[in-house]
């Protein structure tokens, strides 16, 4: 049952994904307690952000007050870069960036403390995708010389990958490479994911408003975390694809 409610400024990406989880009986673009959910199966809501969770920090605490809420982030494994200039000519490229689903921890410092909530779940979708990019416009101020800039105009879906499903705050500790000693600094996580101190710092910032993980000291001038136990008893995620 469609609806015209919020989807006039849609993105193809959104767009796309809603139909991907829609199935037959679902109302989508549906007013829901003064909001408008994507999609409504019963007493349960999907909500497809593609964007920053930082719009929905609002929304969805009150959904969740009546509602299972199921919160569908899509990650980039693949990137096709597509440039549009004002005449019309295109150029097409792969991106040499490869997402991978820890990158969800970079909007879930907006939302950490919902993932204790029982009435809320979050799936990351891992997708191929296109990104549209069209000429920034010019600064205000001239440059003597200038790099030529694209701004990200639109999203399109490719194929759905995979996804993982959250559900409890246990289960986002997949998100910490086996063979990690404990207590362990962001430095050594980050050690051991191969990534970035502040990269790093992400996932123990939102393990540890979530419940998963706790502070247990410091080493010098670094926070020593550990796993917190009441919560480490068997990870019920979802690999699907």
């Amino acid at each position: 049952m469609p609806s015209r409610i919020g989807t006039l400024r849609e993105n193809h990406l959104h767009a796309a994904l809603k139909q991907h989880y829609a199935q037959p009986g679902d109302v989508l673009e549906t007013p829901v307690d003064g909001f408008v959910a994507d999609i409504r199966r019963g007493d349960a809501l999907i909500e497809i952000q593609t964007g920053s969770f930082s719009a929905l920090k609002r929304k969805l605490p009150q959904l969740l007050t009546h509602y299972q809420v199921l919160l569908v982030h899509p990650i980039a494994i693949e990137r096709w870069l597509i440039n549009e200039d004002a005449s019309g000519t295109r150029t097409r490229r792969k991106s040499p960036r490869r997402g991978v689903w820890r990158d969800v921890f970079g909007e879930l410092v907006s939302l950490a403390e919902l993932a204790a909530h029982p009435n809320f779940a979050l799936e990351v979708v891992l997708v191929k995708d296109e990104q549209v990019r069209q000429p920034a416009p010019p600064p205000k101020r001239r440059r003597r010389w200038r790099a030529r800039q694209w701004h990200p105009v639109e999203r399109r879906l490719l194929s759905v990958e995979g996804a993982m499903r959250l559900i409890e705050p246990a289960d986002y500790l997949v998100a910490l490479p086996e063979g990690l000693a404990t207590p362990f600094t962001n430095r050594d996580l980050a050690r051991a994911l191969k990534t970035q101190a502040w990269s790093a710092a992400r996932i123990t910032y939102c393990l540890r408003k979530m419940g998963a993980i706790v502070d247990v000291g410091r080493s010098g001038r670094s926070v020593l975390y550990a796993i917190n136990r009441s919560e480490d008893d068997g990870p019920r995620t979802r690999d699907e694809g």
